[in-house]
């Protein structure tokens, strides 16, 4: 946890708390502030990657601790913006399922075929920020029809599937070269 880049990512998993508070705030103001904390988290993600990388610090604890601030921000966001009734539960069940999915195959690949986890790659990322810039305008503007927030919920889900297709691929060449 000694890193700078590791300090960061945790500091992303304590913003999802503050988060969840800012955004049901009973306040007019309450989605500005959700709004504010979730960039500032997505701001730490690229800048615990960065110093990371530039610095080489990078660590297999920073490889766990930078998703998993990515994710549980993400999931939480979907979470309370389907209850808040913006987007279906299917969107939040599908998000979760890939990211219960990439997690076991990160371990499984890390402790039996003895790899480092993966690192992030760029469908990844994008699909983080395509997550980040439609969950930003849902919360935003209460005015989007329910059909077009469908549609840009799905288009965000399309892309998180495409991201676990080559996750999914990246996993069976592994496990399958791994007795050679």
């Amino acid at each position: 946890m000694k890193t700078i880049p590791n300090i960061i990512s945790f500091f992303r998993i304590c913003l999802v708390p503050l988060f969840v508070v800012a955004y049901f705030l009973d306040r007019h103001d309450a989605k500005i502030l959700a709004v504010l904390v979730y960039a500032l988290a997505s701001f730490s993600d690229f800048l615990d990657g960065f110093l990371a990388r530039k610095f080489k610090a990078s660590s297999n604890l920073g490889k766990v601790l930078d998703p998993l601030g990515d994710k549980l921000m993400t999931i939480t966001v979907m979470v309370c913006i389907t209850i808040d009734a913006i987007i279906p539960v299917w969107a939040v069940l599908i998000a979760g399922i890939k990211e219960v999915l990439m997690a076991v195959g990160g371990l499984v690949m890390h402790k039996i075929a003895h790899v480092d986890i993966p690192p992030s790659n760029l469908l990844g990322k994008t699909s983080t920020v395509v997550f980040f810039l439609i969950c930003v305008a849902l919360m935003l503007f209460k005015d989007i029809p329910a059909g077009t927030a469908i549609i840009m919920i799905s288009f965000a889900i399309a892309l998180t599937i495409v991201a676990l297709a080559v996750y999914l691929n990246r996993y069976i060449t592994v496990m399958k070269n791994r007795g050679r």
